[in-house]
């Protein structure tokens, strides 16, 4: 090939590649660590998405907690670069709605395989999961049956995350002020204080407490159990199974209400992603929660599910973002008695 041909091949080569990388829509997704970390779903989940939708192209933004996300796009309002919002969960749903910054979404409900009822076309839920607190049987052969019996035995060592720096504490939160009547909250916080190892910032650094045999039990999903028996082989750790009813915490995914973006269509299309079964069988076994799919996700995890259509639950779709900060403010007067 002569040299003028070789350098007209190569400039209309270079010709192509441009223009493909132009007509690339970006998506700019925010989400919390436990997706967004190289450890986590995410970059399989973007490489799935973008090869079934090659116009789009995903970048993450990645916050340290779902809180710090949140007020990041509290702060710049309609302003915010994102496009999607991971990880926000069912405690925080009425403040985001509040905030105006969210849209509504097409995703078909009825498709979705779930324990409770679910009618919010703004925030949809992509995994769930419900409370429970993990010991190891080797070590503890008498495991509390309710939450109260729990909160009253000074005999365990319990830890459990801060509800103003954690979705977890917050969901524990929520937890004892549904079982508990009002006027009999703050006493149960005081009793549990008396035997509470540590109150953590976030669940990595209680759990890891845990497993190195600082408390009996540590607040965390019934679904830890899994983990250990897929990657450490091991049947020892349990989740409680409380006689009183049980409480659900549901991570959502949601678009930013940017009714001229050209970024909508891979917004769409990315939320309705999330909750396809070739999402689901990336995102349930490393994030260790469980599926909003009726897909075979992993035997365990299928197993898990299909109990918790057995189990009573609590209601949450009745819970104000003004009853959290009260039971908050209220919880954080308790302890700095």
């Amino acid at each position: 090939m002569s040299r003028v041909k070789t350098l007209s091949f190569f400039t209309a080569l270079s010709a192509i590649s441009t223009s493909v990388l132009a007509s690339l829509q970006p998506l700019t997704v925010y989400t919390e660590e436990f997706f967004g970390a190289d450890w986590g779903p995410g970059n399989e989940v973007k490489q799935l998405f973008e090869s079934a939708n090659p116009q789009c192209s995903v970048i993450y933004k990645v916050f340290d907690s779902r809180n710090t996300m949140f007020n990041r796009l509290r702060v710049d309002g309609k302003k915010t670069p994102a496009d999607v919002v991971i990880g926000l969960d069912n405690f925080q749903q009425e403040a985001a709605q509040k905030s105006g910054l969210f849209a509504k979404t097409a995703v078909d409900l009825t498709a979705l395989s779930l324990p409770f009822a679910w009618q919010d076309q703004t925030f949809i839920p992509y995994e769930f999961g419900q409370f429970a607190f993990i010991y190891d049987k080797n070590k503890l052969t008498n495991p509390p049956k309710t939450l109260k019996e729990l909160v009253e035995r000074q005999d365990l060592r319990v830890i459990y995350q801060d509800p103003r720096t954690s979705s977890m504490g917050r969901g524990f939160l929520v937890w004892l002020n549904q079982v508990y009547p009002p006027d009999q909250v703050e006493q149960a916080w005081k009793t549990l204080a008396k035997h509470t190892v540590t109150v953590g910032k976030g669940w990595t650094e209680t759990y890891g407490a845990f497993l190195k045999g600082e408390a009996d039990v540590v607040f965390s999903h019934s679904t830890s159990p899994i983990y250990h028996q897929l990657h450490d082989k091991t049947d020892q750790y349990m989740a409680t199974e409380f006689s009183d009813a049980a409480l659900y915490q549901v991570d959502t995914v949601a678009k930013i209400d940017k009714p001229n973006s050209p970024a909508n269509q891979c917004a769409d299309k990315f939320i309705d992603f999330m909750v396809s079964a070739e999402a689901q069988k990336v995102l349930i076994p490393k994030n260790v929660m469980l599926s909003v799919s009726s897909a075979k996700i992993e035997p365990h995890f299928d197993q898990l599910k299909a109990h918790q259509f057995e189990v009573k639950a609590l209601p949450f779709d009745n819970l104000t973002d003004q009853a959290i900060k009260g039971w908050t403010e209220q919880w954080q007067a308790v302890l700095s008695q």
